[in-house]
């Protein structure tokens, strides 16, 4: 964890209660490979006292996959949502031409 991250973590004014909902919560949740999941997590993440915390260290660091401070990271970016794996749907396959 960065400095900067531990700085926040250690003052007076940051007052947890119990544990984190990443400690709480299932945590295959904030590393899914599925969107409903991954959604669930960063729901999870919204009342969490250190949110802000978590989001500017995994920038920092430019987690590469993920849910952190309520975003999800996809090769060290943020992104607004996950797509799920395959072809999206409603696209028709290409068919092979048979002459």
């Amino acid at each position: 964890m960065l400095a900067s991250s531990m700085t926040f973590l250690a003052s007076p004014a940051c007052v947890i209660d119990g544990p984190l909902p990443c400690q709480r919560e299932d945590p295959r949740l904030w590393f899914s490979e599925r969107p409903a999941d991954l959604e669930l997590a960063k729901a999870f993440c919204r009342p969490c006292p250190v949110r802000r915390c978590c989001l500017a260290g995994a920038v920092e660091r430019r987690e590469p996959y993920g849910v952190w401070g309520g975003e999800i990271f996809i090769d060290g970016t943020v992104a607004a949502r996950k797509r799920p794996r395959g072809r999206p749907p409603g696209t028709p396959r290409r068919t092979p031409c048979i002459r």
